[in-house]
């Protein structure tokens, strides 16, 4: 088994959780036929244990930006605003023009800024702190988690559900980002012009709760190194891509070399 990527793709060095054995599936399902395939390729780990506030803080500065530019953000925040023992607190009192400077490599620095200090004010009101707001991720009815993460200005469904995988542990989550939305449309796992929401309830549904998490993770990496948006591995002959006999090939024209989004194709 390989060593999990360095890339902060599931919530960094620190990011708590274990590597872990799972069945083989039976087949009944190409989806986690794909996941079971992505497992042998990289790694499979169950996850959970990340303090629910730091990752909803590191999701949020993640959004719209590379992780080579939010990790660095992620540190100077934590460096800056993680002394006094309640980091919710902290940035709940911050001065936006700070903090905004003190993730300025993370893109959207003023926007970014402005939703962290809301959400912080938010938890330390409705819940008294990071602490209890751990504790209603952890042990919270995970609909009513999701629900109240996605009342939360600035937090869509993507961020809620990496605060509910990462930092809650729940079996059955399978967060969408662009990788992740791009893929499961071009394998035919999801229909060609499905949103984001229906490509997540697509692989919940075929995916064993165990196996999500470590899809999820696993599929972003198989986005960078092999299935990119412009120049998938499959135009370079079939051997070139480990899952080219699990995939539609939906939007990809091999014998033109051309490759449109998935719902283009549908049209």
């Amino acid at each position: 088994m390989d060593d999990e990527p360095a890339e902060n793709i599931s919530g960094g060095d620190a990011a708590a959780g274990r590597f872990t054995e799972f069945e083989p599936g039976d087949d009944t399902s190409r989806a986690e036929a794909v996941v079971d395939r992505l497992g042998d390729m990289y790694w499979q780990k169950a996850y959970g244990g990340r303090d629910a506030f730091e990752c909803l803080v590191r999701t949020i500065l993640s959004q719209n930006t590379s992780d080579v530019a939010s990790q660095p953000a992620h540190d100077a925040l934590m460096e800056k605003y993680n002394s006094r023992g309640d980091l919710a607190e902290s940035l709940a009192d911050a001065h936006q023009d700070e903090l905004a400077e003190t993730i300025s490599s993370a893109g959207l620095y003023n926007q970014k800024s402005e939703t962290l200090i809301r959400i912080a004010g938010r938890i330390c009101e409705e819940y008294g702190g990071e602490t209890e707001f751990d504790e209603f991720v952890r042990t919270g009815d995970p609909d009513e988690v999701r629900d109240a993460l996605l009342d939360m200005k600035g937090v869509g469904p993507k961020t809620a559900d990496c605060v509910l995988l990462f930092a809650g542990g729940r079996d059955g989550v399978f967060p969408v980002d662009t990788h992740v939305h791009r893929i499961a449309r071009r394998l035919g796992l999801a229909a060609p012009d499905a949103d984001h929401e229906a490509v997540r309830e697509a692989l919940e549904d075929k995916v064993p709760g165990e196996k999500c998490g470590f899809g999820h993770t696993a599929m972003i990496q198989f986005g960078r190194e092999y299935c990119s948006a412009r120049k998938p591995a499959c135009l370079d002959g079939p051997e070139a891509c480990p899952l080219y006999d699990l995939c539609d090939r939906v939007g990809v024209d091999e014998l033109a070399e051309e490759v449109v989004d998935p719902a283009e194709a549908a049209d």
